[in-house]
Order: structure tokens, then sequence, then C-alpha cells
């Protein structure tokens, strides 16, 4: 028992500090984004592009897959259930609603945090224990100005940019497989979608992709600048990074749902 305790009483102080380091890290970051001009260390635009293709353009194909295979299993489940209360042509307040406010956030915020996040992890492990972090510092220039803004810039902006690309894909295959099933139009079902939703139901998905943007920099940040241990640590925090990030952007999703639906 003493033993338990012990290990859960460690496990609960290291939790404590990374989580207060992510909320240092994030609160520095703003401090570059905001004032590293007035001190002549602006945070540099190319690194933030570079990021932004390789967190937004490379992952297009892969999120453009997933969300089509979204919207036609929503149909398809959507179909198959109201038919059992003859309902079927209320299929689309489902999947407008459920793709553009829930659908489409969680999963591209956890195909990012598989992708991108471990990505990240994964480099800024590999820079630690070649003690490259140390150089930057000791060269006068901040790990965190240099390495940490770029990611999360290029996150912040692109992840609800791909989120909005997994709405509009995901709507599109749903209505082509609803007009075919329905025997409908495309056009019918994309004035439907229209009437029903709302610049509100938009927001929420967006708003949510900003907070899980925001989730896997810091994860991936906090892991990587922790590692030890050659390359078994890069591959053990990397793993690490991975799984906390997809348990926080789903812990975070049913809170933020809770708060806004009450």
């Amino acid at each position: 028992m003493s033993r338990l305790l012990d290990r859960v009483g460690h496990a609960t102080l290291r939790g404590i500090d990374e989580f207060g380091f992510g909320a240092a890290l994030l609160g520095e970051s703003l401090f570059w984004l905001v004032a590293g001009w007035r001190r002549r260390q602006p945070v540099r635009l190319t690194a933030v592009a570079a990021q932004a293709m390789e967190i937004g353009i490379a992952a297009l194909p892969i999120v453009t897959v997933l969300a089509a295979t979204i919207g036609v299993m929503l149909a398809l489940q959507g179909i198959y259930t109201l038919r059992t209360f003859g309902a079927e042509s209320r299929v689309t307040l489902g999947i407008a609603l459920s793709t553009v406010r829930e659908f489409s956030p969680l999963i591209t915020g956890i195909l990012v945090a598989g992708r991108s996040g471990s990505a990240l992890a994964a480099r800024l492990a590999t820079m630690r224990i070649n003690q490259e972090i140390d150089a930057l510092t000791v060269m006068g220039i901040s790990p965190v100005r240099f390495l940490v803004v770029p990611a999360l810039a290029a996150m912040v902006v692109m992840l609800p940019l791909l989120t909005l690309w997994a709405d509009l894909v995901a709507l599109a295959a749903a209505g082509l497989y609803v007009s075919g099933a329905l025997e409908t139009t495309l056009a019918a079902y994309a004035d439907e979608v229209r009437s029903l939703l709302h610049l509100n139901d938009l927001m929420h998905g967006l708003s949510k992709a900003v907070l899980f943007a925001v989730l896997v920099t810091a994860v991936g940040v906090v892991n990587g600048a922790g590692a030890t241990g050659g390359a078994e640590g890069v591959g053990r925090v990397t793993t690490r990074s991975v799984v906390q990030a997809i348990s926080a952007i789903i812990v975070t999703d049913m809170i933020f749902v809770f708060l806004v639906t009450r």
C-alpha cells in the first residue's frame, strides 16, 4: 500500500509539474508573439509558413478521405435509424449538426495530434537529447521563440482551416449518398443544410478546433522538452505525446460541450 501511495503521489506531482510547465510555455509563446518585434526578435514568418505547410497542406489528403468516410457513415447510420420511425427525410438535420459541431473538429484534432503533435514531440526530444536546445540558449536565442511559437501559430491557424475543409467534404459526401438513397437532388439537400445550420453552429466547431490546436502543441512541446534516454527516450515521449494529446482532446471536448450546451 505504501508503494502504491508513493507512486500515485509521484505521478500526481509530475502531472502538476508538467501542467505548470505547459502553462508557462503558452504564456511565454504569447509574449513573443506580441512583443517579439519590440525586442528585435520577431517570430520568423518563414518558420511559421513551413510549419503550416507540414501541419495543414500535407494533411489535406488524409483529412479529405476521413471526412468523406465520416459523412457517408453518418448518412448510412442516420437513414437506417430514422427509417424505423419513417422519418428518413430528417436525416439532414442530424448529419449537418453532428458534422459541424462535433465530428469534424474532433476527428481533425485527433488526426493532427497523431500526425503533427507526435512529430513535434519527436523533433524537440531529439534536439533535447543532442543538446541543441541548450546550444540555442547559449547563443542567446530563446528556444520558445525559435521552436515553439512557429508551431503554435501554425497549429492555431491550420487546424480550424482543416476543420472547415472537413465540414465541406463530409457534408458533400453525405449529400451524395442521401440524394441517391432518398431519391432527391443534391441542390435540395444543400438548401436544407443552409436552412438548418447557423453561424453559431460553425463557430462552435471552429472554437473547439482552436482549443485542440493549443492542447496538441502544448502536449507535444512538454513531452519533447522533457525527453531523456537517447533513441528509446524519443520513442517513449512520442508515444506518450500521442496518447496524452488524444485523451486531452476527448476530455476537453466533453467539458466544452457540457458548458456550451447548458
